[in-house]
């Protein structure tokens, strides 16, 4: 999922990271929000914008259990440090092109396994510590230790055989495979440089070569990232001040914006809010894309998931669409594996397990399973789980199968489910290209463990561009499809929603990131 260069990169769109897209609102619950609150009037207070140099921002989750993104998988983690703190040698940016960042220039052997890397020059972390290749060799060789718990060891740092440093502004990294999406790679929270003096402190004080630091995390409410006057681009930079607010509930996240608590949220979940917000001009909506995979993840270890035909029975008990238009608001779009429609090679498998609640009940007959057949449904909090948790659990009960509900905080969910500790539990994937990080690890969550699925990933990692490696994609689609590991659902749309006049604020996620250095205030007047 990113082309072998920069130029082949350019204009391509991945479509990863939005973790918490969806609501709990019911109507009533909307219009009493807005009872007494102007819409289109005079602005309050709070939107006086008296200074033009700080924003207040809403994220769904609260970074957990810490805020290194090269030791731990929530992407809340890389929504607040990633470009801003810590940066890579490369950047994604909103529409999935790859350019330069850490890394000047780069360039590879034709058969694609031997990559050099120009650093910039004259780059200081924000201890005052130099840039330069050693910390480059020191992250990389971090990430692919036997201890590391780097999200992306399996599909990116394992494949880096050396690691050269020739000179002080030089890394060469030579492949075991071909892999002509590392640019892309590079450019994902996994891989941002650590300088090795202050990598330890990462998961509290992040010390990082981006353009803020951090100021003040508020556990349970804020985190505040000030502005680095050291950076090499600080003229650039128009914010001094950023400050994250934690906000949960979709409830709060409508109150909080429209009184001017916060200036915006780039993941706005009350989705049933949207037309509010659309017709007030104090606001500005925008909707984009994500390289989500919304699923009902399936334990493949436990009995009776552990039988492809009730796994098989669960995707066809689940209606995609009343999904998406129950919990989404009709935004997302179907898919029917682990790829989205923005990725390469998609193929659009959703026909594979229509919605037919007969044929889930003649494969769960087949599978010799008796019902009702009680199962844990575990929900962790943002709401596209939540609600549609209860669409999904009403679809299942249509089939024979009981799941009973358990909510979860995130903690819990990372403590409990993705530790293998669950029956049924619906998240959104949010990271692109982890396909071989989820299904070719049958260490992972839900245990997927397919001896001829690792082989046609090691075939496609073997493989160089061109036909052969397109059918390889759609093949390795398939096979998930045939196998129903999980039951996919949707793709999510990002929606955003800001204070009219604040500009640069990220609409898509191509990767898990939100770039502040971008954002600025309209002129007054």
């Amino acid at each position: 999922m990113g082309p072998a260069a920069l130029a082949q990169n350019r204009g391509r769109r991945f479509a990863p990271v939005a973790p918490e897209i969806a609501m709990s609102l019911d109507r009533r619950t909307v219009n009493t929000l807005f009872a007494g609150l102007p819409l289109a009037g005079a602005l309050p207070s709070a939107f006086a914008q008296s200074r033009r140099d700080s924003v207040v921002l809403g994220m769904v989750l609260e970074p957990a259990p810490h805020l290194d993104p090269t030791t731990a998988a929530a992407s809340a983690i890389a929504e607040v440090v990633h470009f801003n703190i810590l940066e890579g040698l490369t950047k994604v940016q909103m529409d999935g092109a790859v350019t330069p960042l850490l890394a000047e220039t780069w360039g590879h052997t034709p058969d694609g396994k031997t990559y050099t890397f120009r650093l910039r020059k004259g780059v200081k972390f924000s201890d005052g510590s130099d840039f330069d290749a050693a910390a480059v060799k020191f992250s990389f060789e971090r990430a692919k230790a036997p201890d590391s718990t780097n999200k992306a060891k399996k599909s990116v740092f394992e494949n880096i055989s050396t690691i050269s440093t020739p000179d002080a502004h030089t890394v060469i990294l030579v492949l075991n495979n071909a892999d002509p999406t590392l640019p892309f790679r590079l450019g994902e929270s996994p891989a941002v440089i650590l300088h090795p003096k202050s990598a330890a402190q990462a998961t509290t004080k992040p010390v990082g070569t981006g353009p803020y630091m951090l100021e003040a995390w508020n556990k349970g409410s804020s985190i505040v990232l000030a502005k680095w006057d050291g950076h090499r681009n600080a003229g650039a930079v128009r914010m001094r001040r950023v400050t994250w607010r934690f906000i949960n509930d979709p409830a709060a996240q409508v109150a909080a914006l429209l009184a001017g608590d916060i200036d915006g949220m780039p993941r706005f979940g009350a989705l049933q809010a949207l037309k509010q917000f659309q017709s007030d001009r104090r606001f500005t909506v925008e909707i984009g894309s994500t390289a989500g995979k919304g699923l009902l993840a399936i334990n493949n270890r436990r009995k009776p998931f552990d039988d492809v035909r009730v796994r098989r029975a669960i995707s066809h008990a689940v209606d995609r669409q009343a999904f998406i238009d129950g919990a989404q608001e009709g935004l997302g779009k179907p898919i029917g594996s682990h790829f989205v429609p923005t990725d390469i090679g998609y193929l659009d498998l959703t026909k594979v397990y229509p919605h037919d609640p007969e044929r889930a009940r003649a494969l769960l007959r087949e599978a010799g399973v008796a019902t009702p057949l009680n199962v844990t449904l575990t929900l962790p909090p943002p709401q596209y789980a939540r609600k549609g948790g209860e669409i999904v659990a009403a679809q299942l009960a249509k089939v024979g199968i009981n799941a009973k509900i358990e909510n979860v905080e995130w903690a819990q969910w990372l403590a409990g489910p993705f530790k293998g500790n669950f029956d049924l539990t619906i998240i959104n994937h949010v990271e692109p290209l982890d396909f071989m990080t989820a299904y070719a690890d049958p260490n992972y969550y839900f245990g997927y463990d397919s001896a001829k699925f690792r082989g046609l990933v090691a075939t496609l990692a073997a493989t160089g561009p061109g036909p052969e490696r397109q059918k390889l994609w759609q093949t390795i689609q398939r096979q998930l499809a045939e196998d129903a590991v999980n039951a996919w659902i949707w793709n999510p749309a990002q929606v955003a929603v800001f204070r009219r006049g604040l500009r640069g604020l990220w609409n898509s996620s191509p990767v898990s990131a939100n770039d502040l250095a971008a954002l600025s205030w309209a002129p007054a007047g």
